[in-house]
């Protein structure tokens, strides 16, 4: 298998949501909901729903879990430990972040890296 090529991260137009962006890259493993976004930012859920649909192609949900995959590619590539990268992206143990990787890359961070290293050599 291939490293995976860089994940496309659109950020949306609107100022609110373009907010909750830049706040969730600053520290993505902050897991508010988009209604407790929307209070922080002054528009209801279903606003930034929309949002985020309308300007990113995507749900919330989708676009944060693409934030954190992309964000854990480039620090697998850096060689950090799958235990510190998990954490530090807000999932609540190593194993939940390794089934997400495989759910969406197809194997697990550990082969990744194994083949992003081979790659580079």
């Amino acid at each position: 298998m291939l490293p995976a090529a860089r994940l496309s991260l659109p950020l949306p137009r609107d100022a609110r949501a373009k907010r909750i962006c830049q706040a969730l890259l600053d520290n993505p493993a902050d897991d508010r909901s988009l209604a407790e976004w929307g209070r922080v930012v002054g528009a209801s859920s279903r606003t930034l729903a929309r949002l985020f649909v309308r300007d990113t192609g995507m749900g919330f949900g989708a676009w944060a879990q693409t934030m954190r995959l992309s964000l854990s590619l480039d620090r697998l590539a850096l060689g950090e430990p799958v235990t510190r990268i998990a954490l530090e992206l807000g999932y609540a143990t190593p194993s939940a972040f390794g089934a997400m990787f495989r759910r969406v890359l197809g194997t697990s961070p550990h082969r990744y890296m194994s083949v992003t290293q081979q790659h580079l050599s």
